[in-house]
């Protein structure tokens, strides 16, 4: 294809601000260089002999920024054994057999059970796993990606103790990074490309590729070398090795030193990989009762969760990540440690600089209003309301209002992108929409009927998955079809300015392109 092309015969909406779309758009040299009629661009692209490709009156939409994901899990997760929507620890078992049966790989891997779901109302155990499987080592990591069960065998591989085989937070780290080492550089490159080439399938042209370790991070850099992908990665770094013994957070900070060393600030590199900054895990999930909160669980009174990092060791981060001109990515989910990462940006007074707090799952009205005077960007995962169906009874009637506050946030003013942690939540972005303009009302979540108030309409939503992917991952060039930004865009089989809220996540994606070029 020529380095000029006109895309004519089409809805296209360079913002979802314009209510009125173009027809037609010119692309030279991987940018927009002109909107306009279907006529006018034909006579462009052919002026400069250039292509012309017909989009046959269908919509065009900027391509979807995903803020928030876990590239190197994902790429795991396709290449794994899929436990969503398991509905007993027996099928879970089946679905085990089956798949052992079929591989040779030296590990079984699978993601996505949800003891909520299981008939027997309880955690699956080592036991359930060693009854099917015991020569190899088998790790089946809980939907939230805090927790997982491991049988004996993985459990004697990494060297961790637990009587039941269930493992949380740190334990749980350690056999991930147990299975890590165990890849080579191709099988890292192998994942990330699955994980690219499927992101990309479902219309995302731009990802952030938080929690990516050195191994990882070599990989990526070898595929930006030898220009093995399109789509654009933002990369969010570990600091380091993380501490096994639970006293600090991280036992090094190998990674942020290197990259201080050598004068590295967020934004190096060019449009398809950039490193832009660290990503802090602060605690870890509601679905785990993980998640540090004020109060206790309403339905477990005697646990309140519990910060991953203390607030000392995270003032250290936050003030050298800071100095670096690295983006900090926290992620924050009880309100407990939410207040202490606000308390940390107002003690070092860090103020205005577009660092970003992730998730945001249970966000009181007054923490809004302090995040905002902080100059803080808010990345969250609309897709939680669903598939957390049972966060009310996590947490009570009483605090309902402060479960994941969409609108509010949006309206107070303070810049919010989607994104879906993925593989904890499904990478289709029309489901994220979905659950945001819906917030689970037509599966009858509690959540929804109890903060009406709180749904966003389809056009906040697609601002979120575009312009605000753009705005809090400071990068001008996408989120949008202007002239001058890069033609990231996707065709799509439907108009959702057009559509009912709940046939929005049917929505399919018919192209991809990145930069003018179908992906």
């Amino acid at each position: 294809m020529s380095c000029v092309t006109g895309f004519v015969n089409c809805k296209a909406y360079s913002t979802v601000k314009v209510d009125q779309p173009f027809e037609a758009f010119l692309v030279v040299q991987g940018k927009v260089a002109s909107l306009g009629s279907s006529k006018k661009i034909a006579e462009q692209a052919k002026s400069l002999e250039g292509d012309i490709v017909d989009l046959n009156g269908k919509c065009v939409l900027p391509g979807f920024i995903d803020s928030h994901l876990h590239i190197d899990e994902l790429g795991m997760y396709l290449n794994s054994l899929d436990l969503r929507g398991t509905k007993s620890i027996g099928e879970l078992q089946e679905k085990l057999q089956d798949f052992a049966s079929n591989v040779t790989t030296p590990w079984i891997l699978g993601h996505g059970w949800d003891q909520e779901l299981f008939s027997e109302k309880r955690w699956p155990t080592k036991d359930d796993l060693d009854t099917v499987e015991n020569k190899r080592p088998v790790v089946f990591s809980r939907v939230c990606l805090h927790a997982a069960v491991l049988n004996s065998k993985a459990l004697e591989v990494t060297g961790i103790s637990s009587p039941t085989g269930i493992v949380v937070e740190g334990d749980f780290q350690r056999a991930r990074d147990a299975f890590k080492q165990s890849l080579t550089h191709e099988d890292c490159k192998k994942m990330i490309k699955d994980a690219l080439v499927y992101a990309s399938s479902l219309g995302l042209t731009s990802l952030g590729f938080v929690s990516c370790d050195r191994k990882m991070l070599s990989a990526l850099m070898s595929m930006w070398y030898e220009k093995e992908s399109t789509t654009r990665v933002r990369i969010y770094l570990e600091p380091g090795k993380r501490c096994q013994t639970g006293e600090r957070m991280y036992e090094d900070i190998e990674l942020l030193d290197a990259i201080e060393k050598l004068g590295i600030k967020r934004g190096f590199g060019d449009d398809v990989f950039k490193i832009q900054g660290i990503k802090i895990l602060a605690d870890g999930s509601l679905g785990a009762r993980t998640a540090w909160l004020t109060k206790p669980y309403a339905d477990q009174p005697d646990q309140q969760g519990f910060p991953n990092i203390g607030k000392e060791e995270l003032t250290e981060l936050v003030k050298l990540a800071d100095a670096t001109d690295l983006q900090l990515a926290i992620h924050g989910i009880g309100d407990a440690t939410i207040d202490m990462i606000f308390d940390v940006f107002q003690e070092t007074e860090i103020r205005d600089r577009g660092h970003r707090i992730e998730h945001l799952s249970v966000l009181r009205p007054d923490q809004i209003k302090r995040m905002k005077d902080l100059g803080l960007y808010a990345s969250v995962q609309p897709h939680f309301v669903i598939s957390d169906w049972w966060a009310m009874e996590r947490l009570g009637m009483k605090r309902a209002s402060f479960i994941h506050p969409f609108k509010s946030i949006y309206f107070s003013g303070i810049p919010m992108a989607f994104g879906t942690d993925s593989p904890v939540e499904k990478l289709n972005p029309w489901e994220t929409i979905y659950a945001a303009v819906t917030r689970g009302k037509f599966e009858g979540i509690p959540i929804a009927a109890a903060t009406p108030d709180e749904v966003l309409d389809t056009k906040e939503a697609i601002y979120c998955y575009t312009e605000g992917g753009s705005t809090i991952m400071h990068d001008p060039y996408i989120g949008s079809l202007e002239i001058g930004k890069l033609a990231d865009f996707i065709v799509v089989d439907e108009n959702p300015f057009e559509a009912n809220a709940c046939s929005l996540k049917d929505i399919k994606v018919l192209k991809t392109y990145i930069g003018g070029k179908a992906s």
